[in-house]
């Protein structure tokens, strides 16, 4: 069934935002949403918050598996996903807003030369001490911010997720997806946080239906006011984001957002 992102991007403009029932706190200045809050439809895996990531444990700051975002992001994506669901998809989520203090975890986690049990999954082809040169992690993240996300596509009905078991046989994130760790979005060329040039939304190599499944993640998303980071085809930034020079540094927890 074709798209009509020109009504999904109209729907995006012209929804307003009801005010939150209680004062916020202070440090999220009542902007900030959980999306299971928002629309519940939307399936959560939060890679941060548990052991399955590139780091192999769950980081500094993820209080609960929750994805919180910036109110007008949160809008923008629950329409993407009252856009999706009736033409057989869901959105996933594995990272949204993402704390200062996390992003400090990652540094010194990469100075750390030792350490490098998840390398054979997340960048077996990358040096870890280029993570930072090559573009993969930033010293300052705009997932910090609060109005970045990162997201796949799932098709209907959504197959049960499998559950990651610390010290298991870890694939290269770019193996095929009948090799690599089964993950039950859509085929998208290369697992999520995969830190290898396959991951680069347009990369050459990635043709077919992964590639088909890349354009339209994209197209939803930019129909929505969206921007994706070309060097990962998960990660998307609403242009118009409220806080653009703001890093905050609260937990990604239930009580961090108002009820």
């Amino acid at each position: 069934m074709a798209f009509d992102l020109r009504a999904l991007a109209l729907a995006v403009t012209l929804l307003a935002v009801p005010a939150p029932a209680q004062a916020a706190p202070s440090f999220v200045d009542k902007s900030f949403v959980d999306m299971a809050a928002v629309d519940r439809t939307i399936l959560h895996d939060i890679r941060y918050a548990q052991s399955h990531n590139f780091v192999g444990r769950p980081i500094r700051g993820y209080a609960e598996p929750r994805c919180l975002l910036s109110r007008q992001a949160g809008v923008a994506l629950r329409k993407v996903q009252a856009y999706v669901r009736p033409r057989g998809y869901t959105l996933k989520v594995y990272d949204c807003y993402r704390p200062r203090r996390a992003v400090q975890d990652f540094a010194a986690w990469a100075s750390n030369a030792a350490d490098t049990r998840m390398k054979a999954e997340f960048y077996p082809r990358v040096s870890k001490s280029r993570l930072f040169s090559d573009g993969y992690l930033a010293h300052r993240s705009g997932h910090s911010r609060g109005s970045t996300v990162d997201l796949t596509l799932v098709k209907l009905p959504a197959a049960p997720a499998s559950r990651y078991v610390a010290g298991q046989p870890l694939v290269p994130c770019y193996a095929a997806a009948a090799r690599r760790f089964p993950d039950n979005s859509v085929d998208m060329g290369t697992g999520y946080d995969c830190f290898d040039p396959m991951a680069a939304t347009l990369h050459p190599r990635v043709t077919g239906i992964p590639r088909a499944n890349r354009l339209l993640l994209r197209r939803v998303m930019t129909a929505a006011g969206f921007t994706n980071y070309s060097a990962e085809w998960w990660h998307y930034t609403l242009k118009n984001e409220p806080y653009p020079d703001t890093y905050f540094n609260f937990p990604v927890a239930r009580a961090s957002v108002p009820r």
